[in-house]
């Protein structure tokens, strides 16, 4: 049952800022026609919904401009990172339709390839007179920042000789210091409005094995160091990042000027452009509270169908194209504001519809006897794999005397505005015949155990005559003997509010205690046939994958990606 579909959005690309600045940049000669992009996550943990959105952005406009996106990772922090978090971001990435290969040359990278470079250009700023070696406490140094309206102050080490700089950045780097005795400082305007440009902390002394470079270095660069300088000595032209780096921006380009001042960068120098970072309704995306879910097992690990990681939404069924989709539809600008999470599953939804294979389903089920069918008997039925795509064929199942329905499709007394079973009344077995209930039995609690109707032979859904029984109510239903058990797990949002930790709350506090249930439900035969990661659609229940790693040949496990309509924003 493939449903495969191409990874990019079918609408073309939208105009917005970055694509005007690109293009103006083109018609100026800029960079000679040439776009370089680059993604640069820390690998600190898993990559989730907001990330997609800017992978989206960097690998997709290179696409669209015929150049390249580098994937690099920014692993200057080896106390967090691992080669863990390094696979699980490039095989996502991967797995979203994108790919760091352009030009016959594989664009993968890591900050610690720079390492030496960057130490470098650190030993360069420090003989220019830009950098030196503060020897405060962190306390000290926080202390003497400033605040907003309160310019730094200076540290009495600021005044050291490029000399005295020198000979202890190198003694630094040699291990004769602790952890946290030193620190090299950019040396820029304390009494800045902006407080990135107070003397920015360039290097730190941390002895912590490195997942790449091994415990070759005990002194590592800050990301506002290392990132500038990667971006220019991967010869990146339009470096696109989320708006909370958009005070970072003088530092940046600080840094590129002095070196390309001294001699030791070209110009022209890559352009930080910032737009506004994802905030999806009803999702966190903080790594240490999503740490805090998996860690305090509110969820099953990071691939956990309700978690907003990438692994988890591919686990739950979203596909690489509908996660393009939304990235188009919700657009790039430079304003921060709230997607409904309505916008992503519609996205899904649109992407799915005219390629899932649909499937009958019940998942509460009650035992429907025909008591007028023969015991011994099964009668062919079908009904199209595809409903708008006949090439797809016809998927055939039996009736038979007993079947399973919806247990909700009957009620004994019913309510006004109920088409559905109850006695005396008739509706069509979808694809099947039309049959009229004629009573219930019940257990000793009164609870429904099964349901009694007789059918009508000549009723027959594409049988001559069978159009003329008009009837209301049309329900699905799947034969006892020939049905699939399977386990189904029902998931939902995994919070409540919107906005979960708006103001300080705790974010735990208002966790769906409905989004995940688990029922033993009952498929139409061919449902043995699905393999893992397939995605279908349940005629009445929404969309559905098999899990990618629990299903197993003819044993499918299956989790409701999406509901078939959007119930959230309905009054209740």
């Amino acid at each position: 049952m493939s449903n495969e579909r191409k990874n990019s959005p079918d609408t073309a690309p939208v105009s917005n800022f970055i694509r005007n600045i690109i293009d103006e940049d083109t018609r100026t000669g800029k960079w000679a026609g040439r776009v370089e992009t680059r993604f640069p996550p820390e690998p600190n943990g898993y990559l989730h919904v907001g990330h997609a959105k800017s992978i989206c952005v960097n690998f997709g406009i290179a696409r669209d401009y015929n150049g390249v996106c580098h994937l690099r990772f920014d692993d200057t922090n080896p106390e967090k990172e691992s080669t863990e978090y390094v696979d699980s971001i490039a095989e996502s990435v991967h797995w979203l339709g994108f790919s760091w290969v352009g030009d016959s040359q594989n664009h993968l990278y890591y900050a610690s390839d720079y390492f030496e470079q960057l130490y470098t250009y650190a030993e360069l700023l420090i003989e220019r007179g830009h950098a030196y070696v503060d020897s405060q406490s962190a306390e000290e140094m926080r202390a003497n920042r400033g605040t907003l309206t309160e310019p730094g102050r200076a540290s009495s080490f600021r005044s050291r000789t490029p000399d005295e700089n020198l000979d202890l950045f190198r003694r630094m780097r040699a291990g004769e210091f602790s952890d946290g005795a030193h620190v090299l400082r950019a040396k820029i305007d304390l009494a800045s409005p902006n407080i990135n440009m107070r003397d920015p902390v360039l290097y730190r002394i941390r002895r912590v094995h490195h997942h790449r470079t091994g415990d070759a270095w005990c002194i590592y660069p800050m990301y506002d160091y290392t990132h500038c300088i990667s971006d220019a000595l991967e010869n990146i032209t339009h470096s696109l990042c989320t708006l909370e780096f958009e005070d970072h921006r003088p530092l940046y380009d600080w840094v590129l000027n002095q070196l390309a001042d001294a001699g030791a960068l070209v110009r022209p120098l890559p352009q930080q452009i910032e737009f506004s970072r994802l905030n999806l309704t009803y999702v966190i995306t903080s790594k240490r509270k999503l740490h805090q879910l998996v860690a305090d097992k509110h969820v099953d690990g990071w691939d956990d169908p309700r978690m907003p990681t990438i692994v988890g939404l591919r686990r739950r069924g979203y596909t690489p194209g509908s996660i393009q989709l939304f990235c188009e539809r919700i657009g790039v600008t430079k304003v921060d504001s709230w997607i409904d999470m309505s916008v992503l599953e519609q996205s899904l939804r649109d992407d799915l519809d005219p390629v899932a294979p649909r499937l009958s389903a019940v998942l509460d089920p009650v035992r429907l006897i025909v008591d007028n069918f023969p015991e011994d008997e099964t009668h062919a039925c079908s009904a199209p794999v595809h409903p708008h795509r006949p090439e797809l064929g016809l998927r055939h199942f039996p009736f038979t005397r007993e079947l399973w329905i919806e247990r909700d499709d009957f009620q004994e007394t019913p309510v006004k505005g109920f088409f559905r079973l109850f006695p005396g009344n008739r509706v069509r077995l979808r694809h099947g015949y039309v049959v009229e209930c004629i009573g219930a039995d019940k257990d000793a609690d009164g609870k429904i155990t099964a349901i009694h109707c007789t059918y009508l032979p000549d009723s027959k859904s594409g049988t001559p005559g069978a159009d003329t029984y008009k009837v209301k109510g049309n329900i699905h239903w799947i034969s006892i003997a020939h049905a699939l058990e399977a386990q189904v797990r029902i998931y939902d949002r995994l919070f409540t509010e919107a906005q979960p930790d708006a103001g300080g709350r705790d974010f735990i506090e208002v966790l769906n205690p409905q989004a995940k249930r688990v029922v033993h439900a009952y498929l139409e035969p061919c449902a043995k046939d699905v393999k893992a990661e397939d995605r279908v659609q349940f005629e009445r229940h929404g969309y559905f994958v098999a899990d990618r790693v629990d299903s197993q040949p003819g044993k499918p496990v299956f989790n409701r990606t999406v509901s078939l309509k959007d119930s959230w924003g309905k009054p209740a």
